[in-house]
């Protein structure tokens, strides 16, 4: 198992980072076009909709809800079950999200009014911001389709994952990244508003996606004709399952998404800053984060269906670990050199010539988001913990505690510095998150850090320490501002390269070799 584990971590975490890679490149092209203007918080904020609304309801709860009822299954029943039940589950959600789909695209100024209020009172007196308003009505009847195709891709990826075909669903994502890079390219002249090439390519790239999934679906003899279940056990088991985990493992995306209603209050470019700035984050939270989460939760669902509690806890305490090995360094190397990557990826067209520092804005988002990029990652492995148990009622009540905490720190940091606050209490919130679900799962006899797990992450604590101060000493010694760009990749290769050889090279010197990584089960951590 823990071969077959670590591998198919890896080959997610592969895929993954061309996605990422791609997504950067796409947000480098939506930076060179919109910049940090209104027209990009508009483009922005009507993405960031179907996307929340995707994450929260197929990544998020049906994902988390699905995947444990389809593990039993396949596990108890085989694969002629397997089949009735996906072909039921498909016709069920697909009929939901068609109905879904179809209120969002004609009631798009309701939605944009609810979602960006400050706009719409704005355009409601007749001030200046009214415009944006009306453009984010607009832009949605285009990206909202998206949550029709992506949650059907995201059905479509749970069955493979279950059947350890995890690479397709990893690679999928790239194609809608090439879907935005190409729409922008080629259409972006077509309209007097750049924003529409972009939206149009969040359309296209769902279609895509959609279309890529349905080969190996067919391969894997799980491709079925629809049918409505809504009474099916098996369906009637995720629903139930579902409801409370809309609050689970989506909490940091709904802290996220009120970040951006209270910042269409902000000054312009709010929206834009965080947006960056996220962007930055979700490379190394998808990266390792969600991929481990990826592979873990079919692997803890099917140890759970076989009643061996003793691999659950081995298993759950290896993901925490994993995390943390490449969640400190990720940290500690954002906080330092986010000014870096920011000018190499985003600091030209318009997002250069708008006349403000957004470099500085964003960078200092980053900062702010970074305090809780471990926590977001321990979230994403925790969070299994309880769905590979069907127990989806406990994360229910931390998520909401987590909410709550989020308002509360927004109320408190947010009128003092702006964005920053919005970006600082999502941050603080997902900690304390993370720490209730542990103890929780503490409490429950499920899982206990180790003593080996302790002792290797004070090890992984010291070397990201002297790794950071490392960059920092290095990176102080040049003014790379207004150096040519090619010179500015060729720094942020020599720091990152510097960094990575300084974490890995304290961690050899304390005794951290490949096998402590890759083993699921320790000797120490029994």
């Amino acid at each position: 198992m823990a071969n077959s584990l670590f591998r198919s971590g890896m080959i997610v975490s592969a895929m993954t980072m061309i996605s990422r890679v791609l997504g950067l490149v796409r947000d480098a092209v939506v930076a060179n076009l919109l910049g940090a203007n209104a027209s990009a918080d508009v483009f922005l904020f009507a993405n960031r909709i179907p996307n929340f609304l995707r994450r929260l309801f197929a990544e998020g709860a049906f994902a988390q809800a699905f995947v444990p009822v389809l593990s039993e299954i396949k596990e108890q029943q085989g694969d002629d079950a397997v089949r009735l039940f996906v072909a039921r589950a498909a016709g069920t959600l697909g009929t939901i999200l068609i109905i879904v789909t179809l209120l969002g695209v004609i009631g798009s100024p309701i939605i944009a009014a609810l979602f960006g209020a400050g706009w719409f009172v704005d355009w409601y007196q007749g001030g200046a911001d009214g415009e944006k308003f009306l453009l984010a009505s607009s832009l949605l009847k285009w990206t909202f389709p998206y949550l029709f195709f992506v949650s059907l891709v995201a059905f479509s990826g749970a069955i493979l994952n279950v059947y350890n075909r995890f690479a397709v669903a990893a690679f999928t994502p790239v194609l809608l990244n090439i879907a935005i890079i190409g729409c922008a390219i080629f259409l972006h002249q077509q309209f007097d508003v750049g924003a529409y090439a972009l939206a149009i390519g969040v359309f296209v790239g769902g279609v895509v996606q959609l279309a890529f999934q349905i080969p190996f679906l067919y391969r894997a003899k799980m491709l079925v004709r629809p049918r409505w279940g809504w009474h099916d056990e098996g369906v009637k088991k995720v629903r139930t399952l579902m409801i409370p985990a809309l609050f689970g493992v989506s909490v940091s995306q709904i802290n996220l998404f009120l970040d951006t209603v209270i910042a269409s209050f902000l000054v312009t470019g709010s929206i834009a800053w965080l947006y960056y700035a996220d962007r930055l984050i979700e490379f190394p939270l998808g990266l390792f984060g969600i991929g481990i989460a990826t592979v873990i939760l079919p692997t803890l669902s099917k140890l759970h269906a076989g009643d061996k509690g003793s691999d659950f806890q081995v298993t759950l305490d290896w993901g925490v670990r994993f995390v943390i090995f490449l969640g400190l360094p990720a940290m500690v190397g954002l906080m330092l050199i986010s000014p870096l990557i920011i000018t190499v990826l985003f600091d030209h067209g318009a997002f250069a010539s708008a006349g403000e520092d957004h470099v500085r804005a964003v960078a200092l988002g980053v900062a702010a988001y970074a305090v809780g990029l471990v926590s977001f990652m321990l979230i994403k492995v925790l969070a299994p913990g309880f769905y590979a148990r069907q127990d989806t009622r406990t994360p229910v009540r931390i998520g909401i505690i987590a909410m709550a905490l989020n308002m509360v720190f927004n109320l408190m940091l947010a009128p003092f510095i702006g964005y920053l606050g919005l970006a600082l209490a999502t941050a603080l919130s997902a900690t304390c998150n993370a720490f209730l679900l542990y103890r929780q799962l503490a409490k429950d006899e499920v899982y206990h850090f180790s003593r080996f797990s302790l002792a290797f992450s004070s090890k992984c604590l010291i070397a990201s320490a002297v790794m950071g101060i490392l960059v920092y000493l290095v990176q102080a010694q040049f003014t790379w501002q207004d150096w040519p760009l090619f010179e500015q990749i060729i720094l942020l290769a020599g720091l990152i390269g510097a960094a990575a050889s300084t974490y890995f090279g304290m961690l050899f010197i304390f005794g951290v070799r490949p096998s402590t990584i890759k083993n699921v089960a320790t000797t120490e951590s029994h």
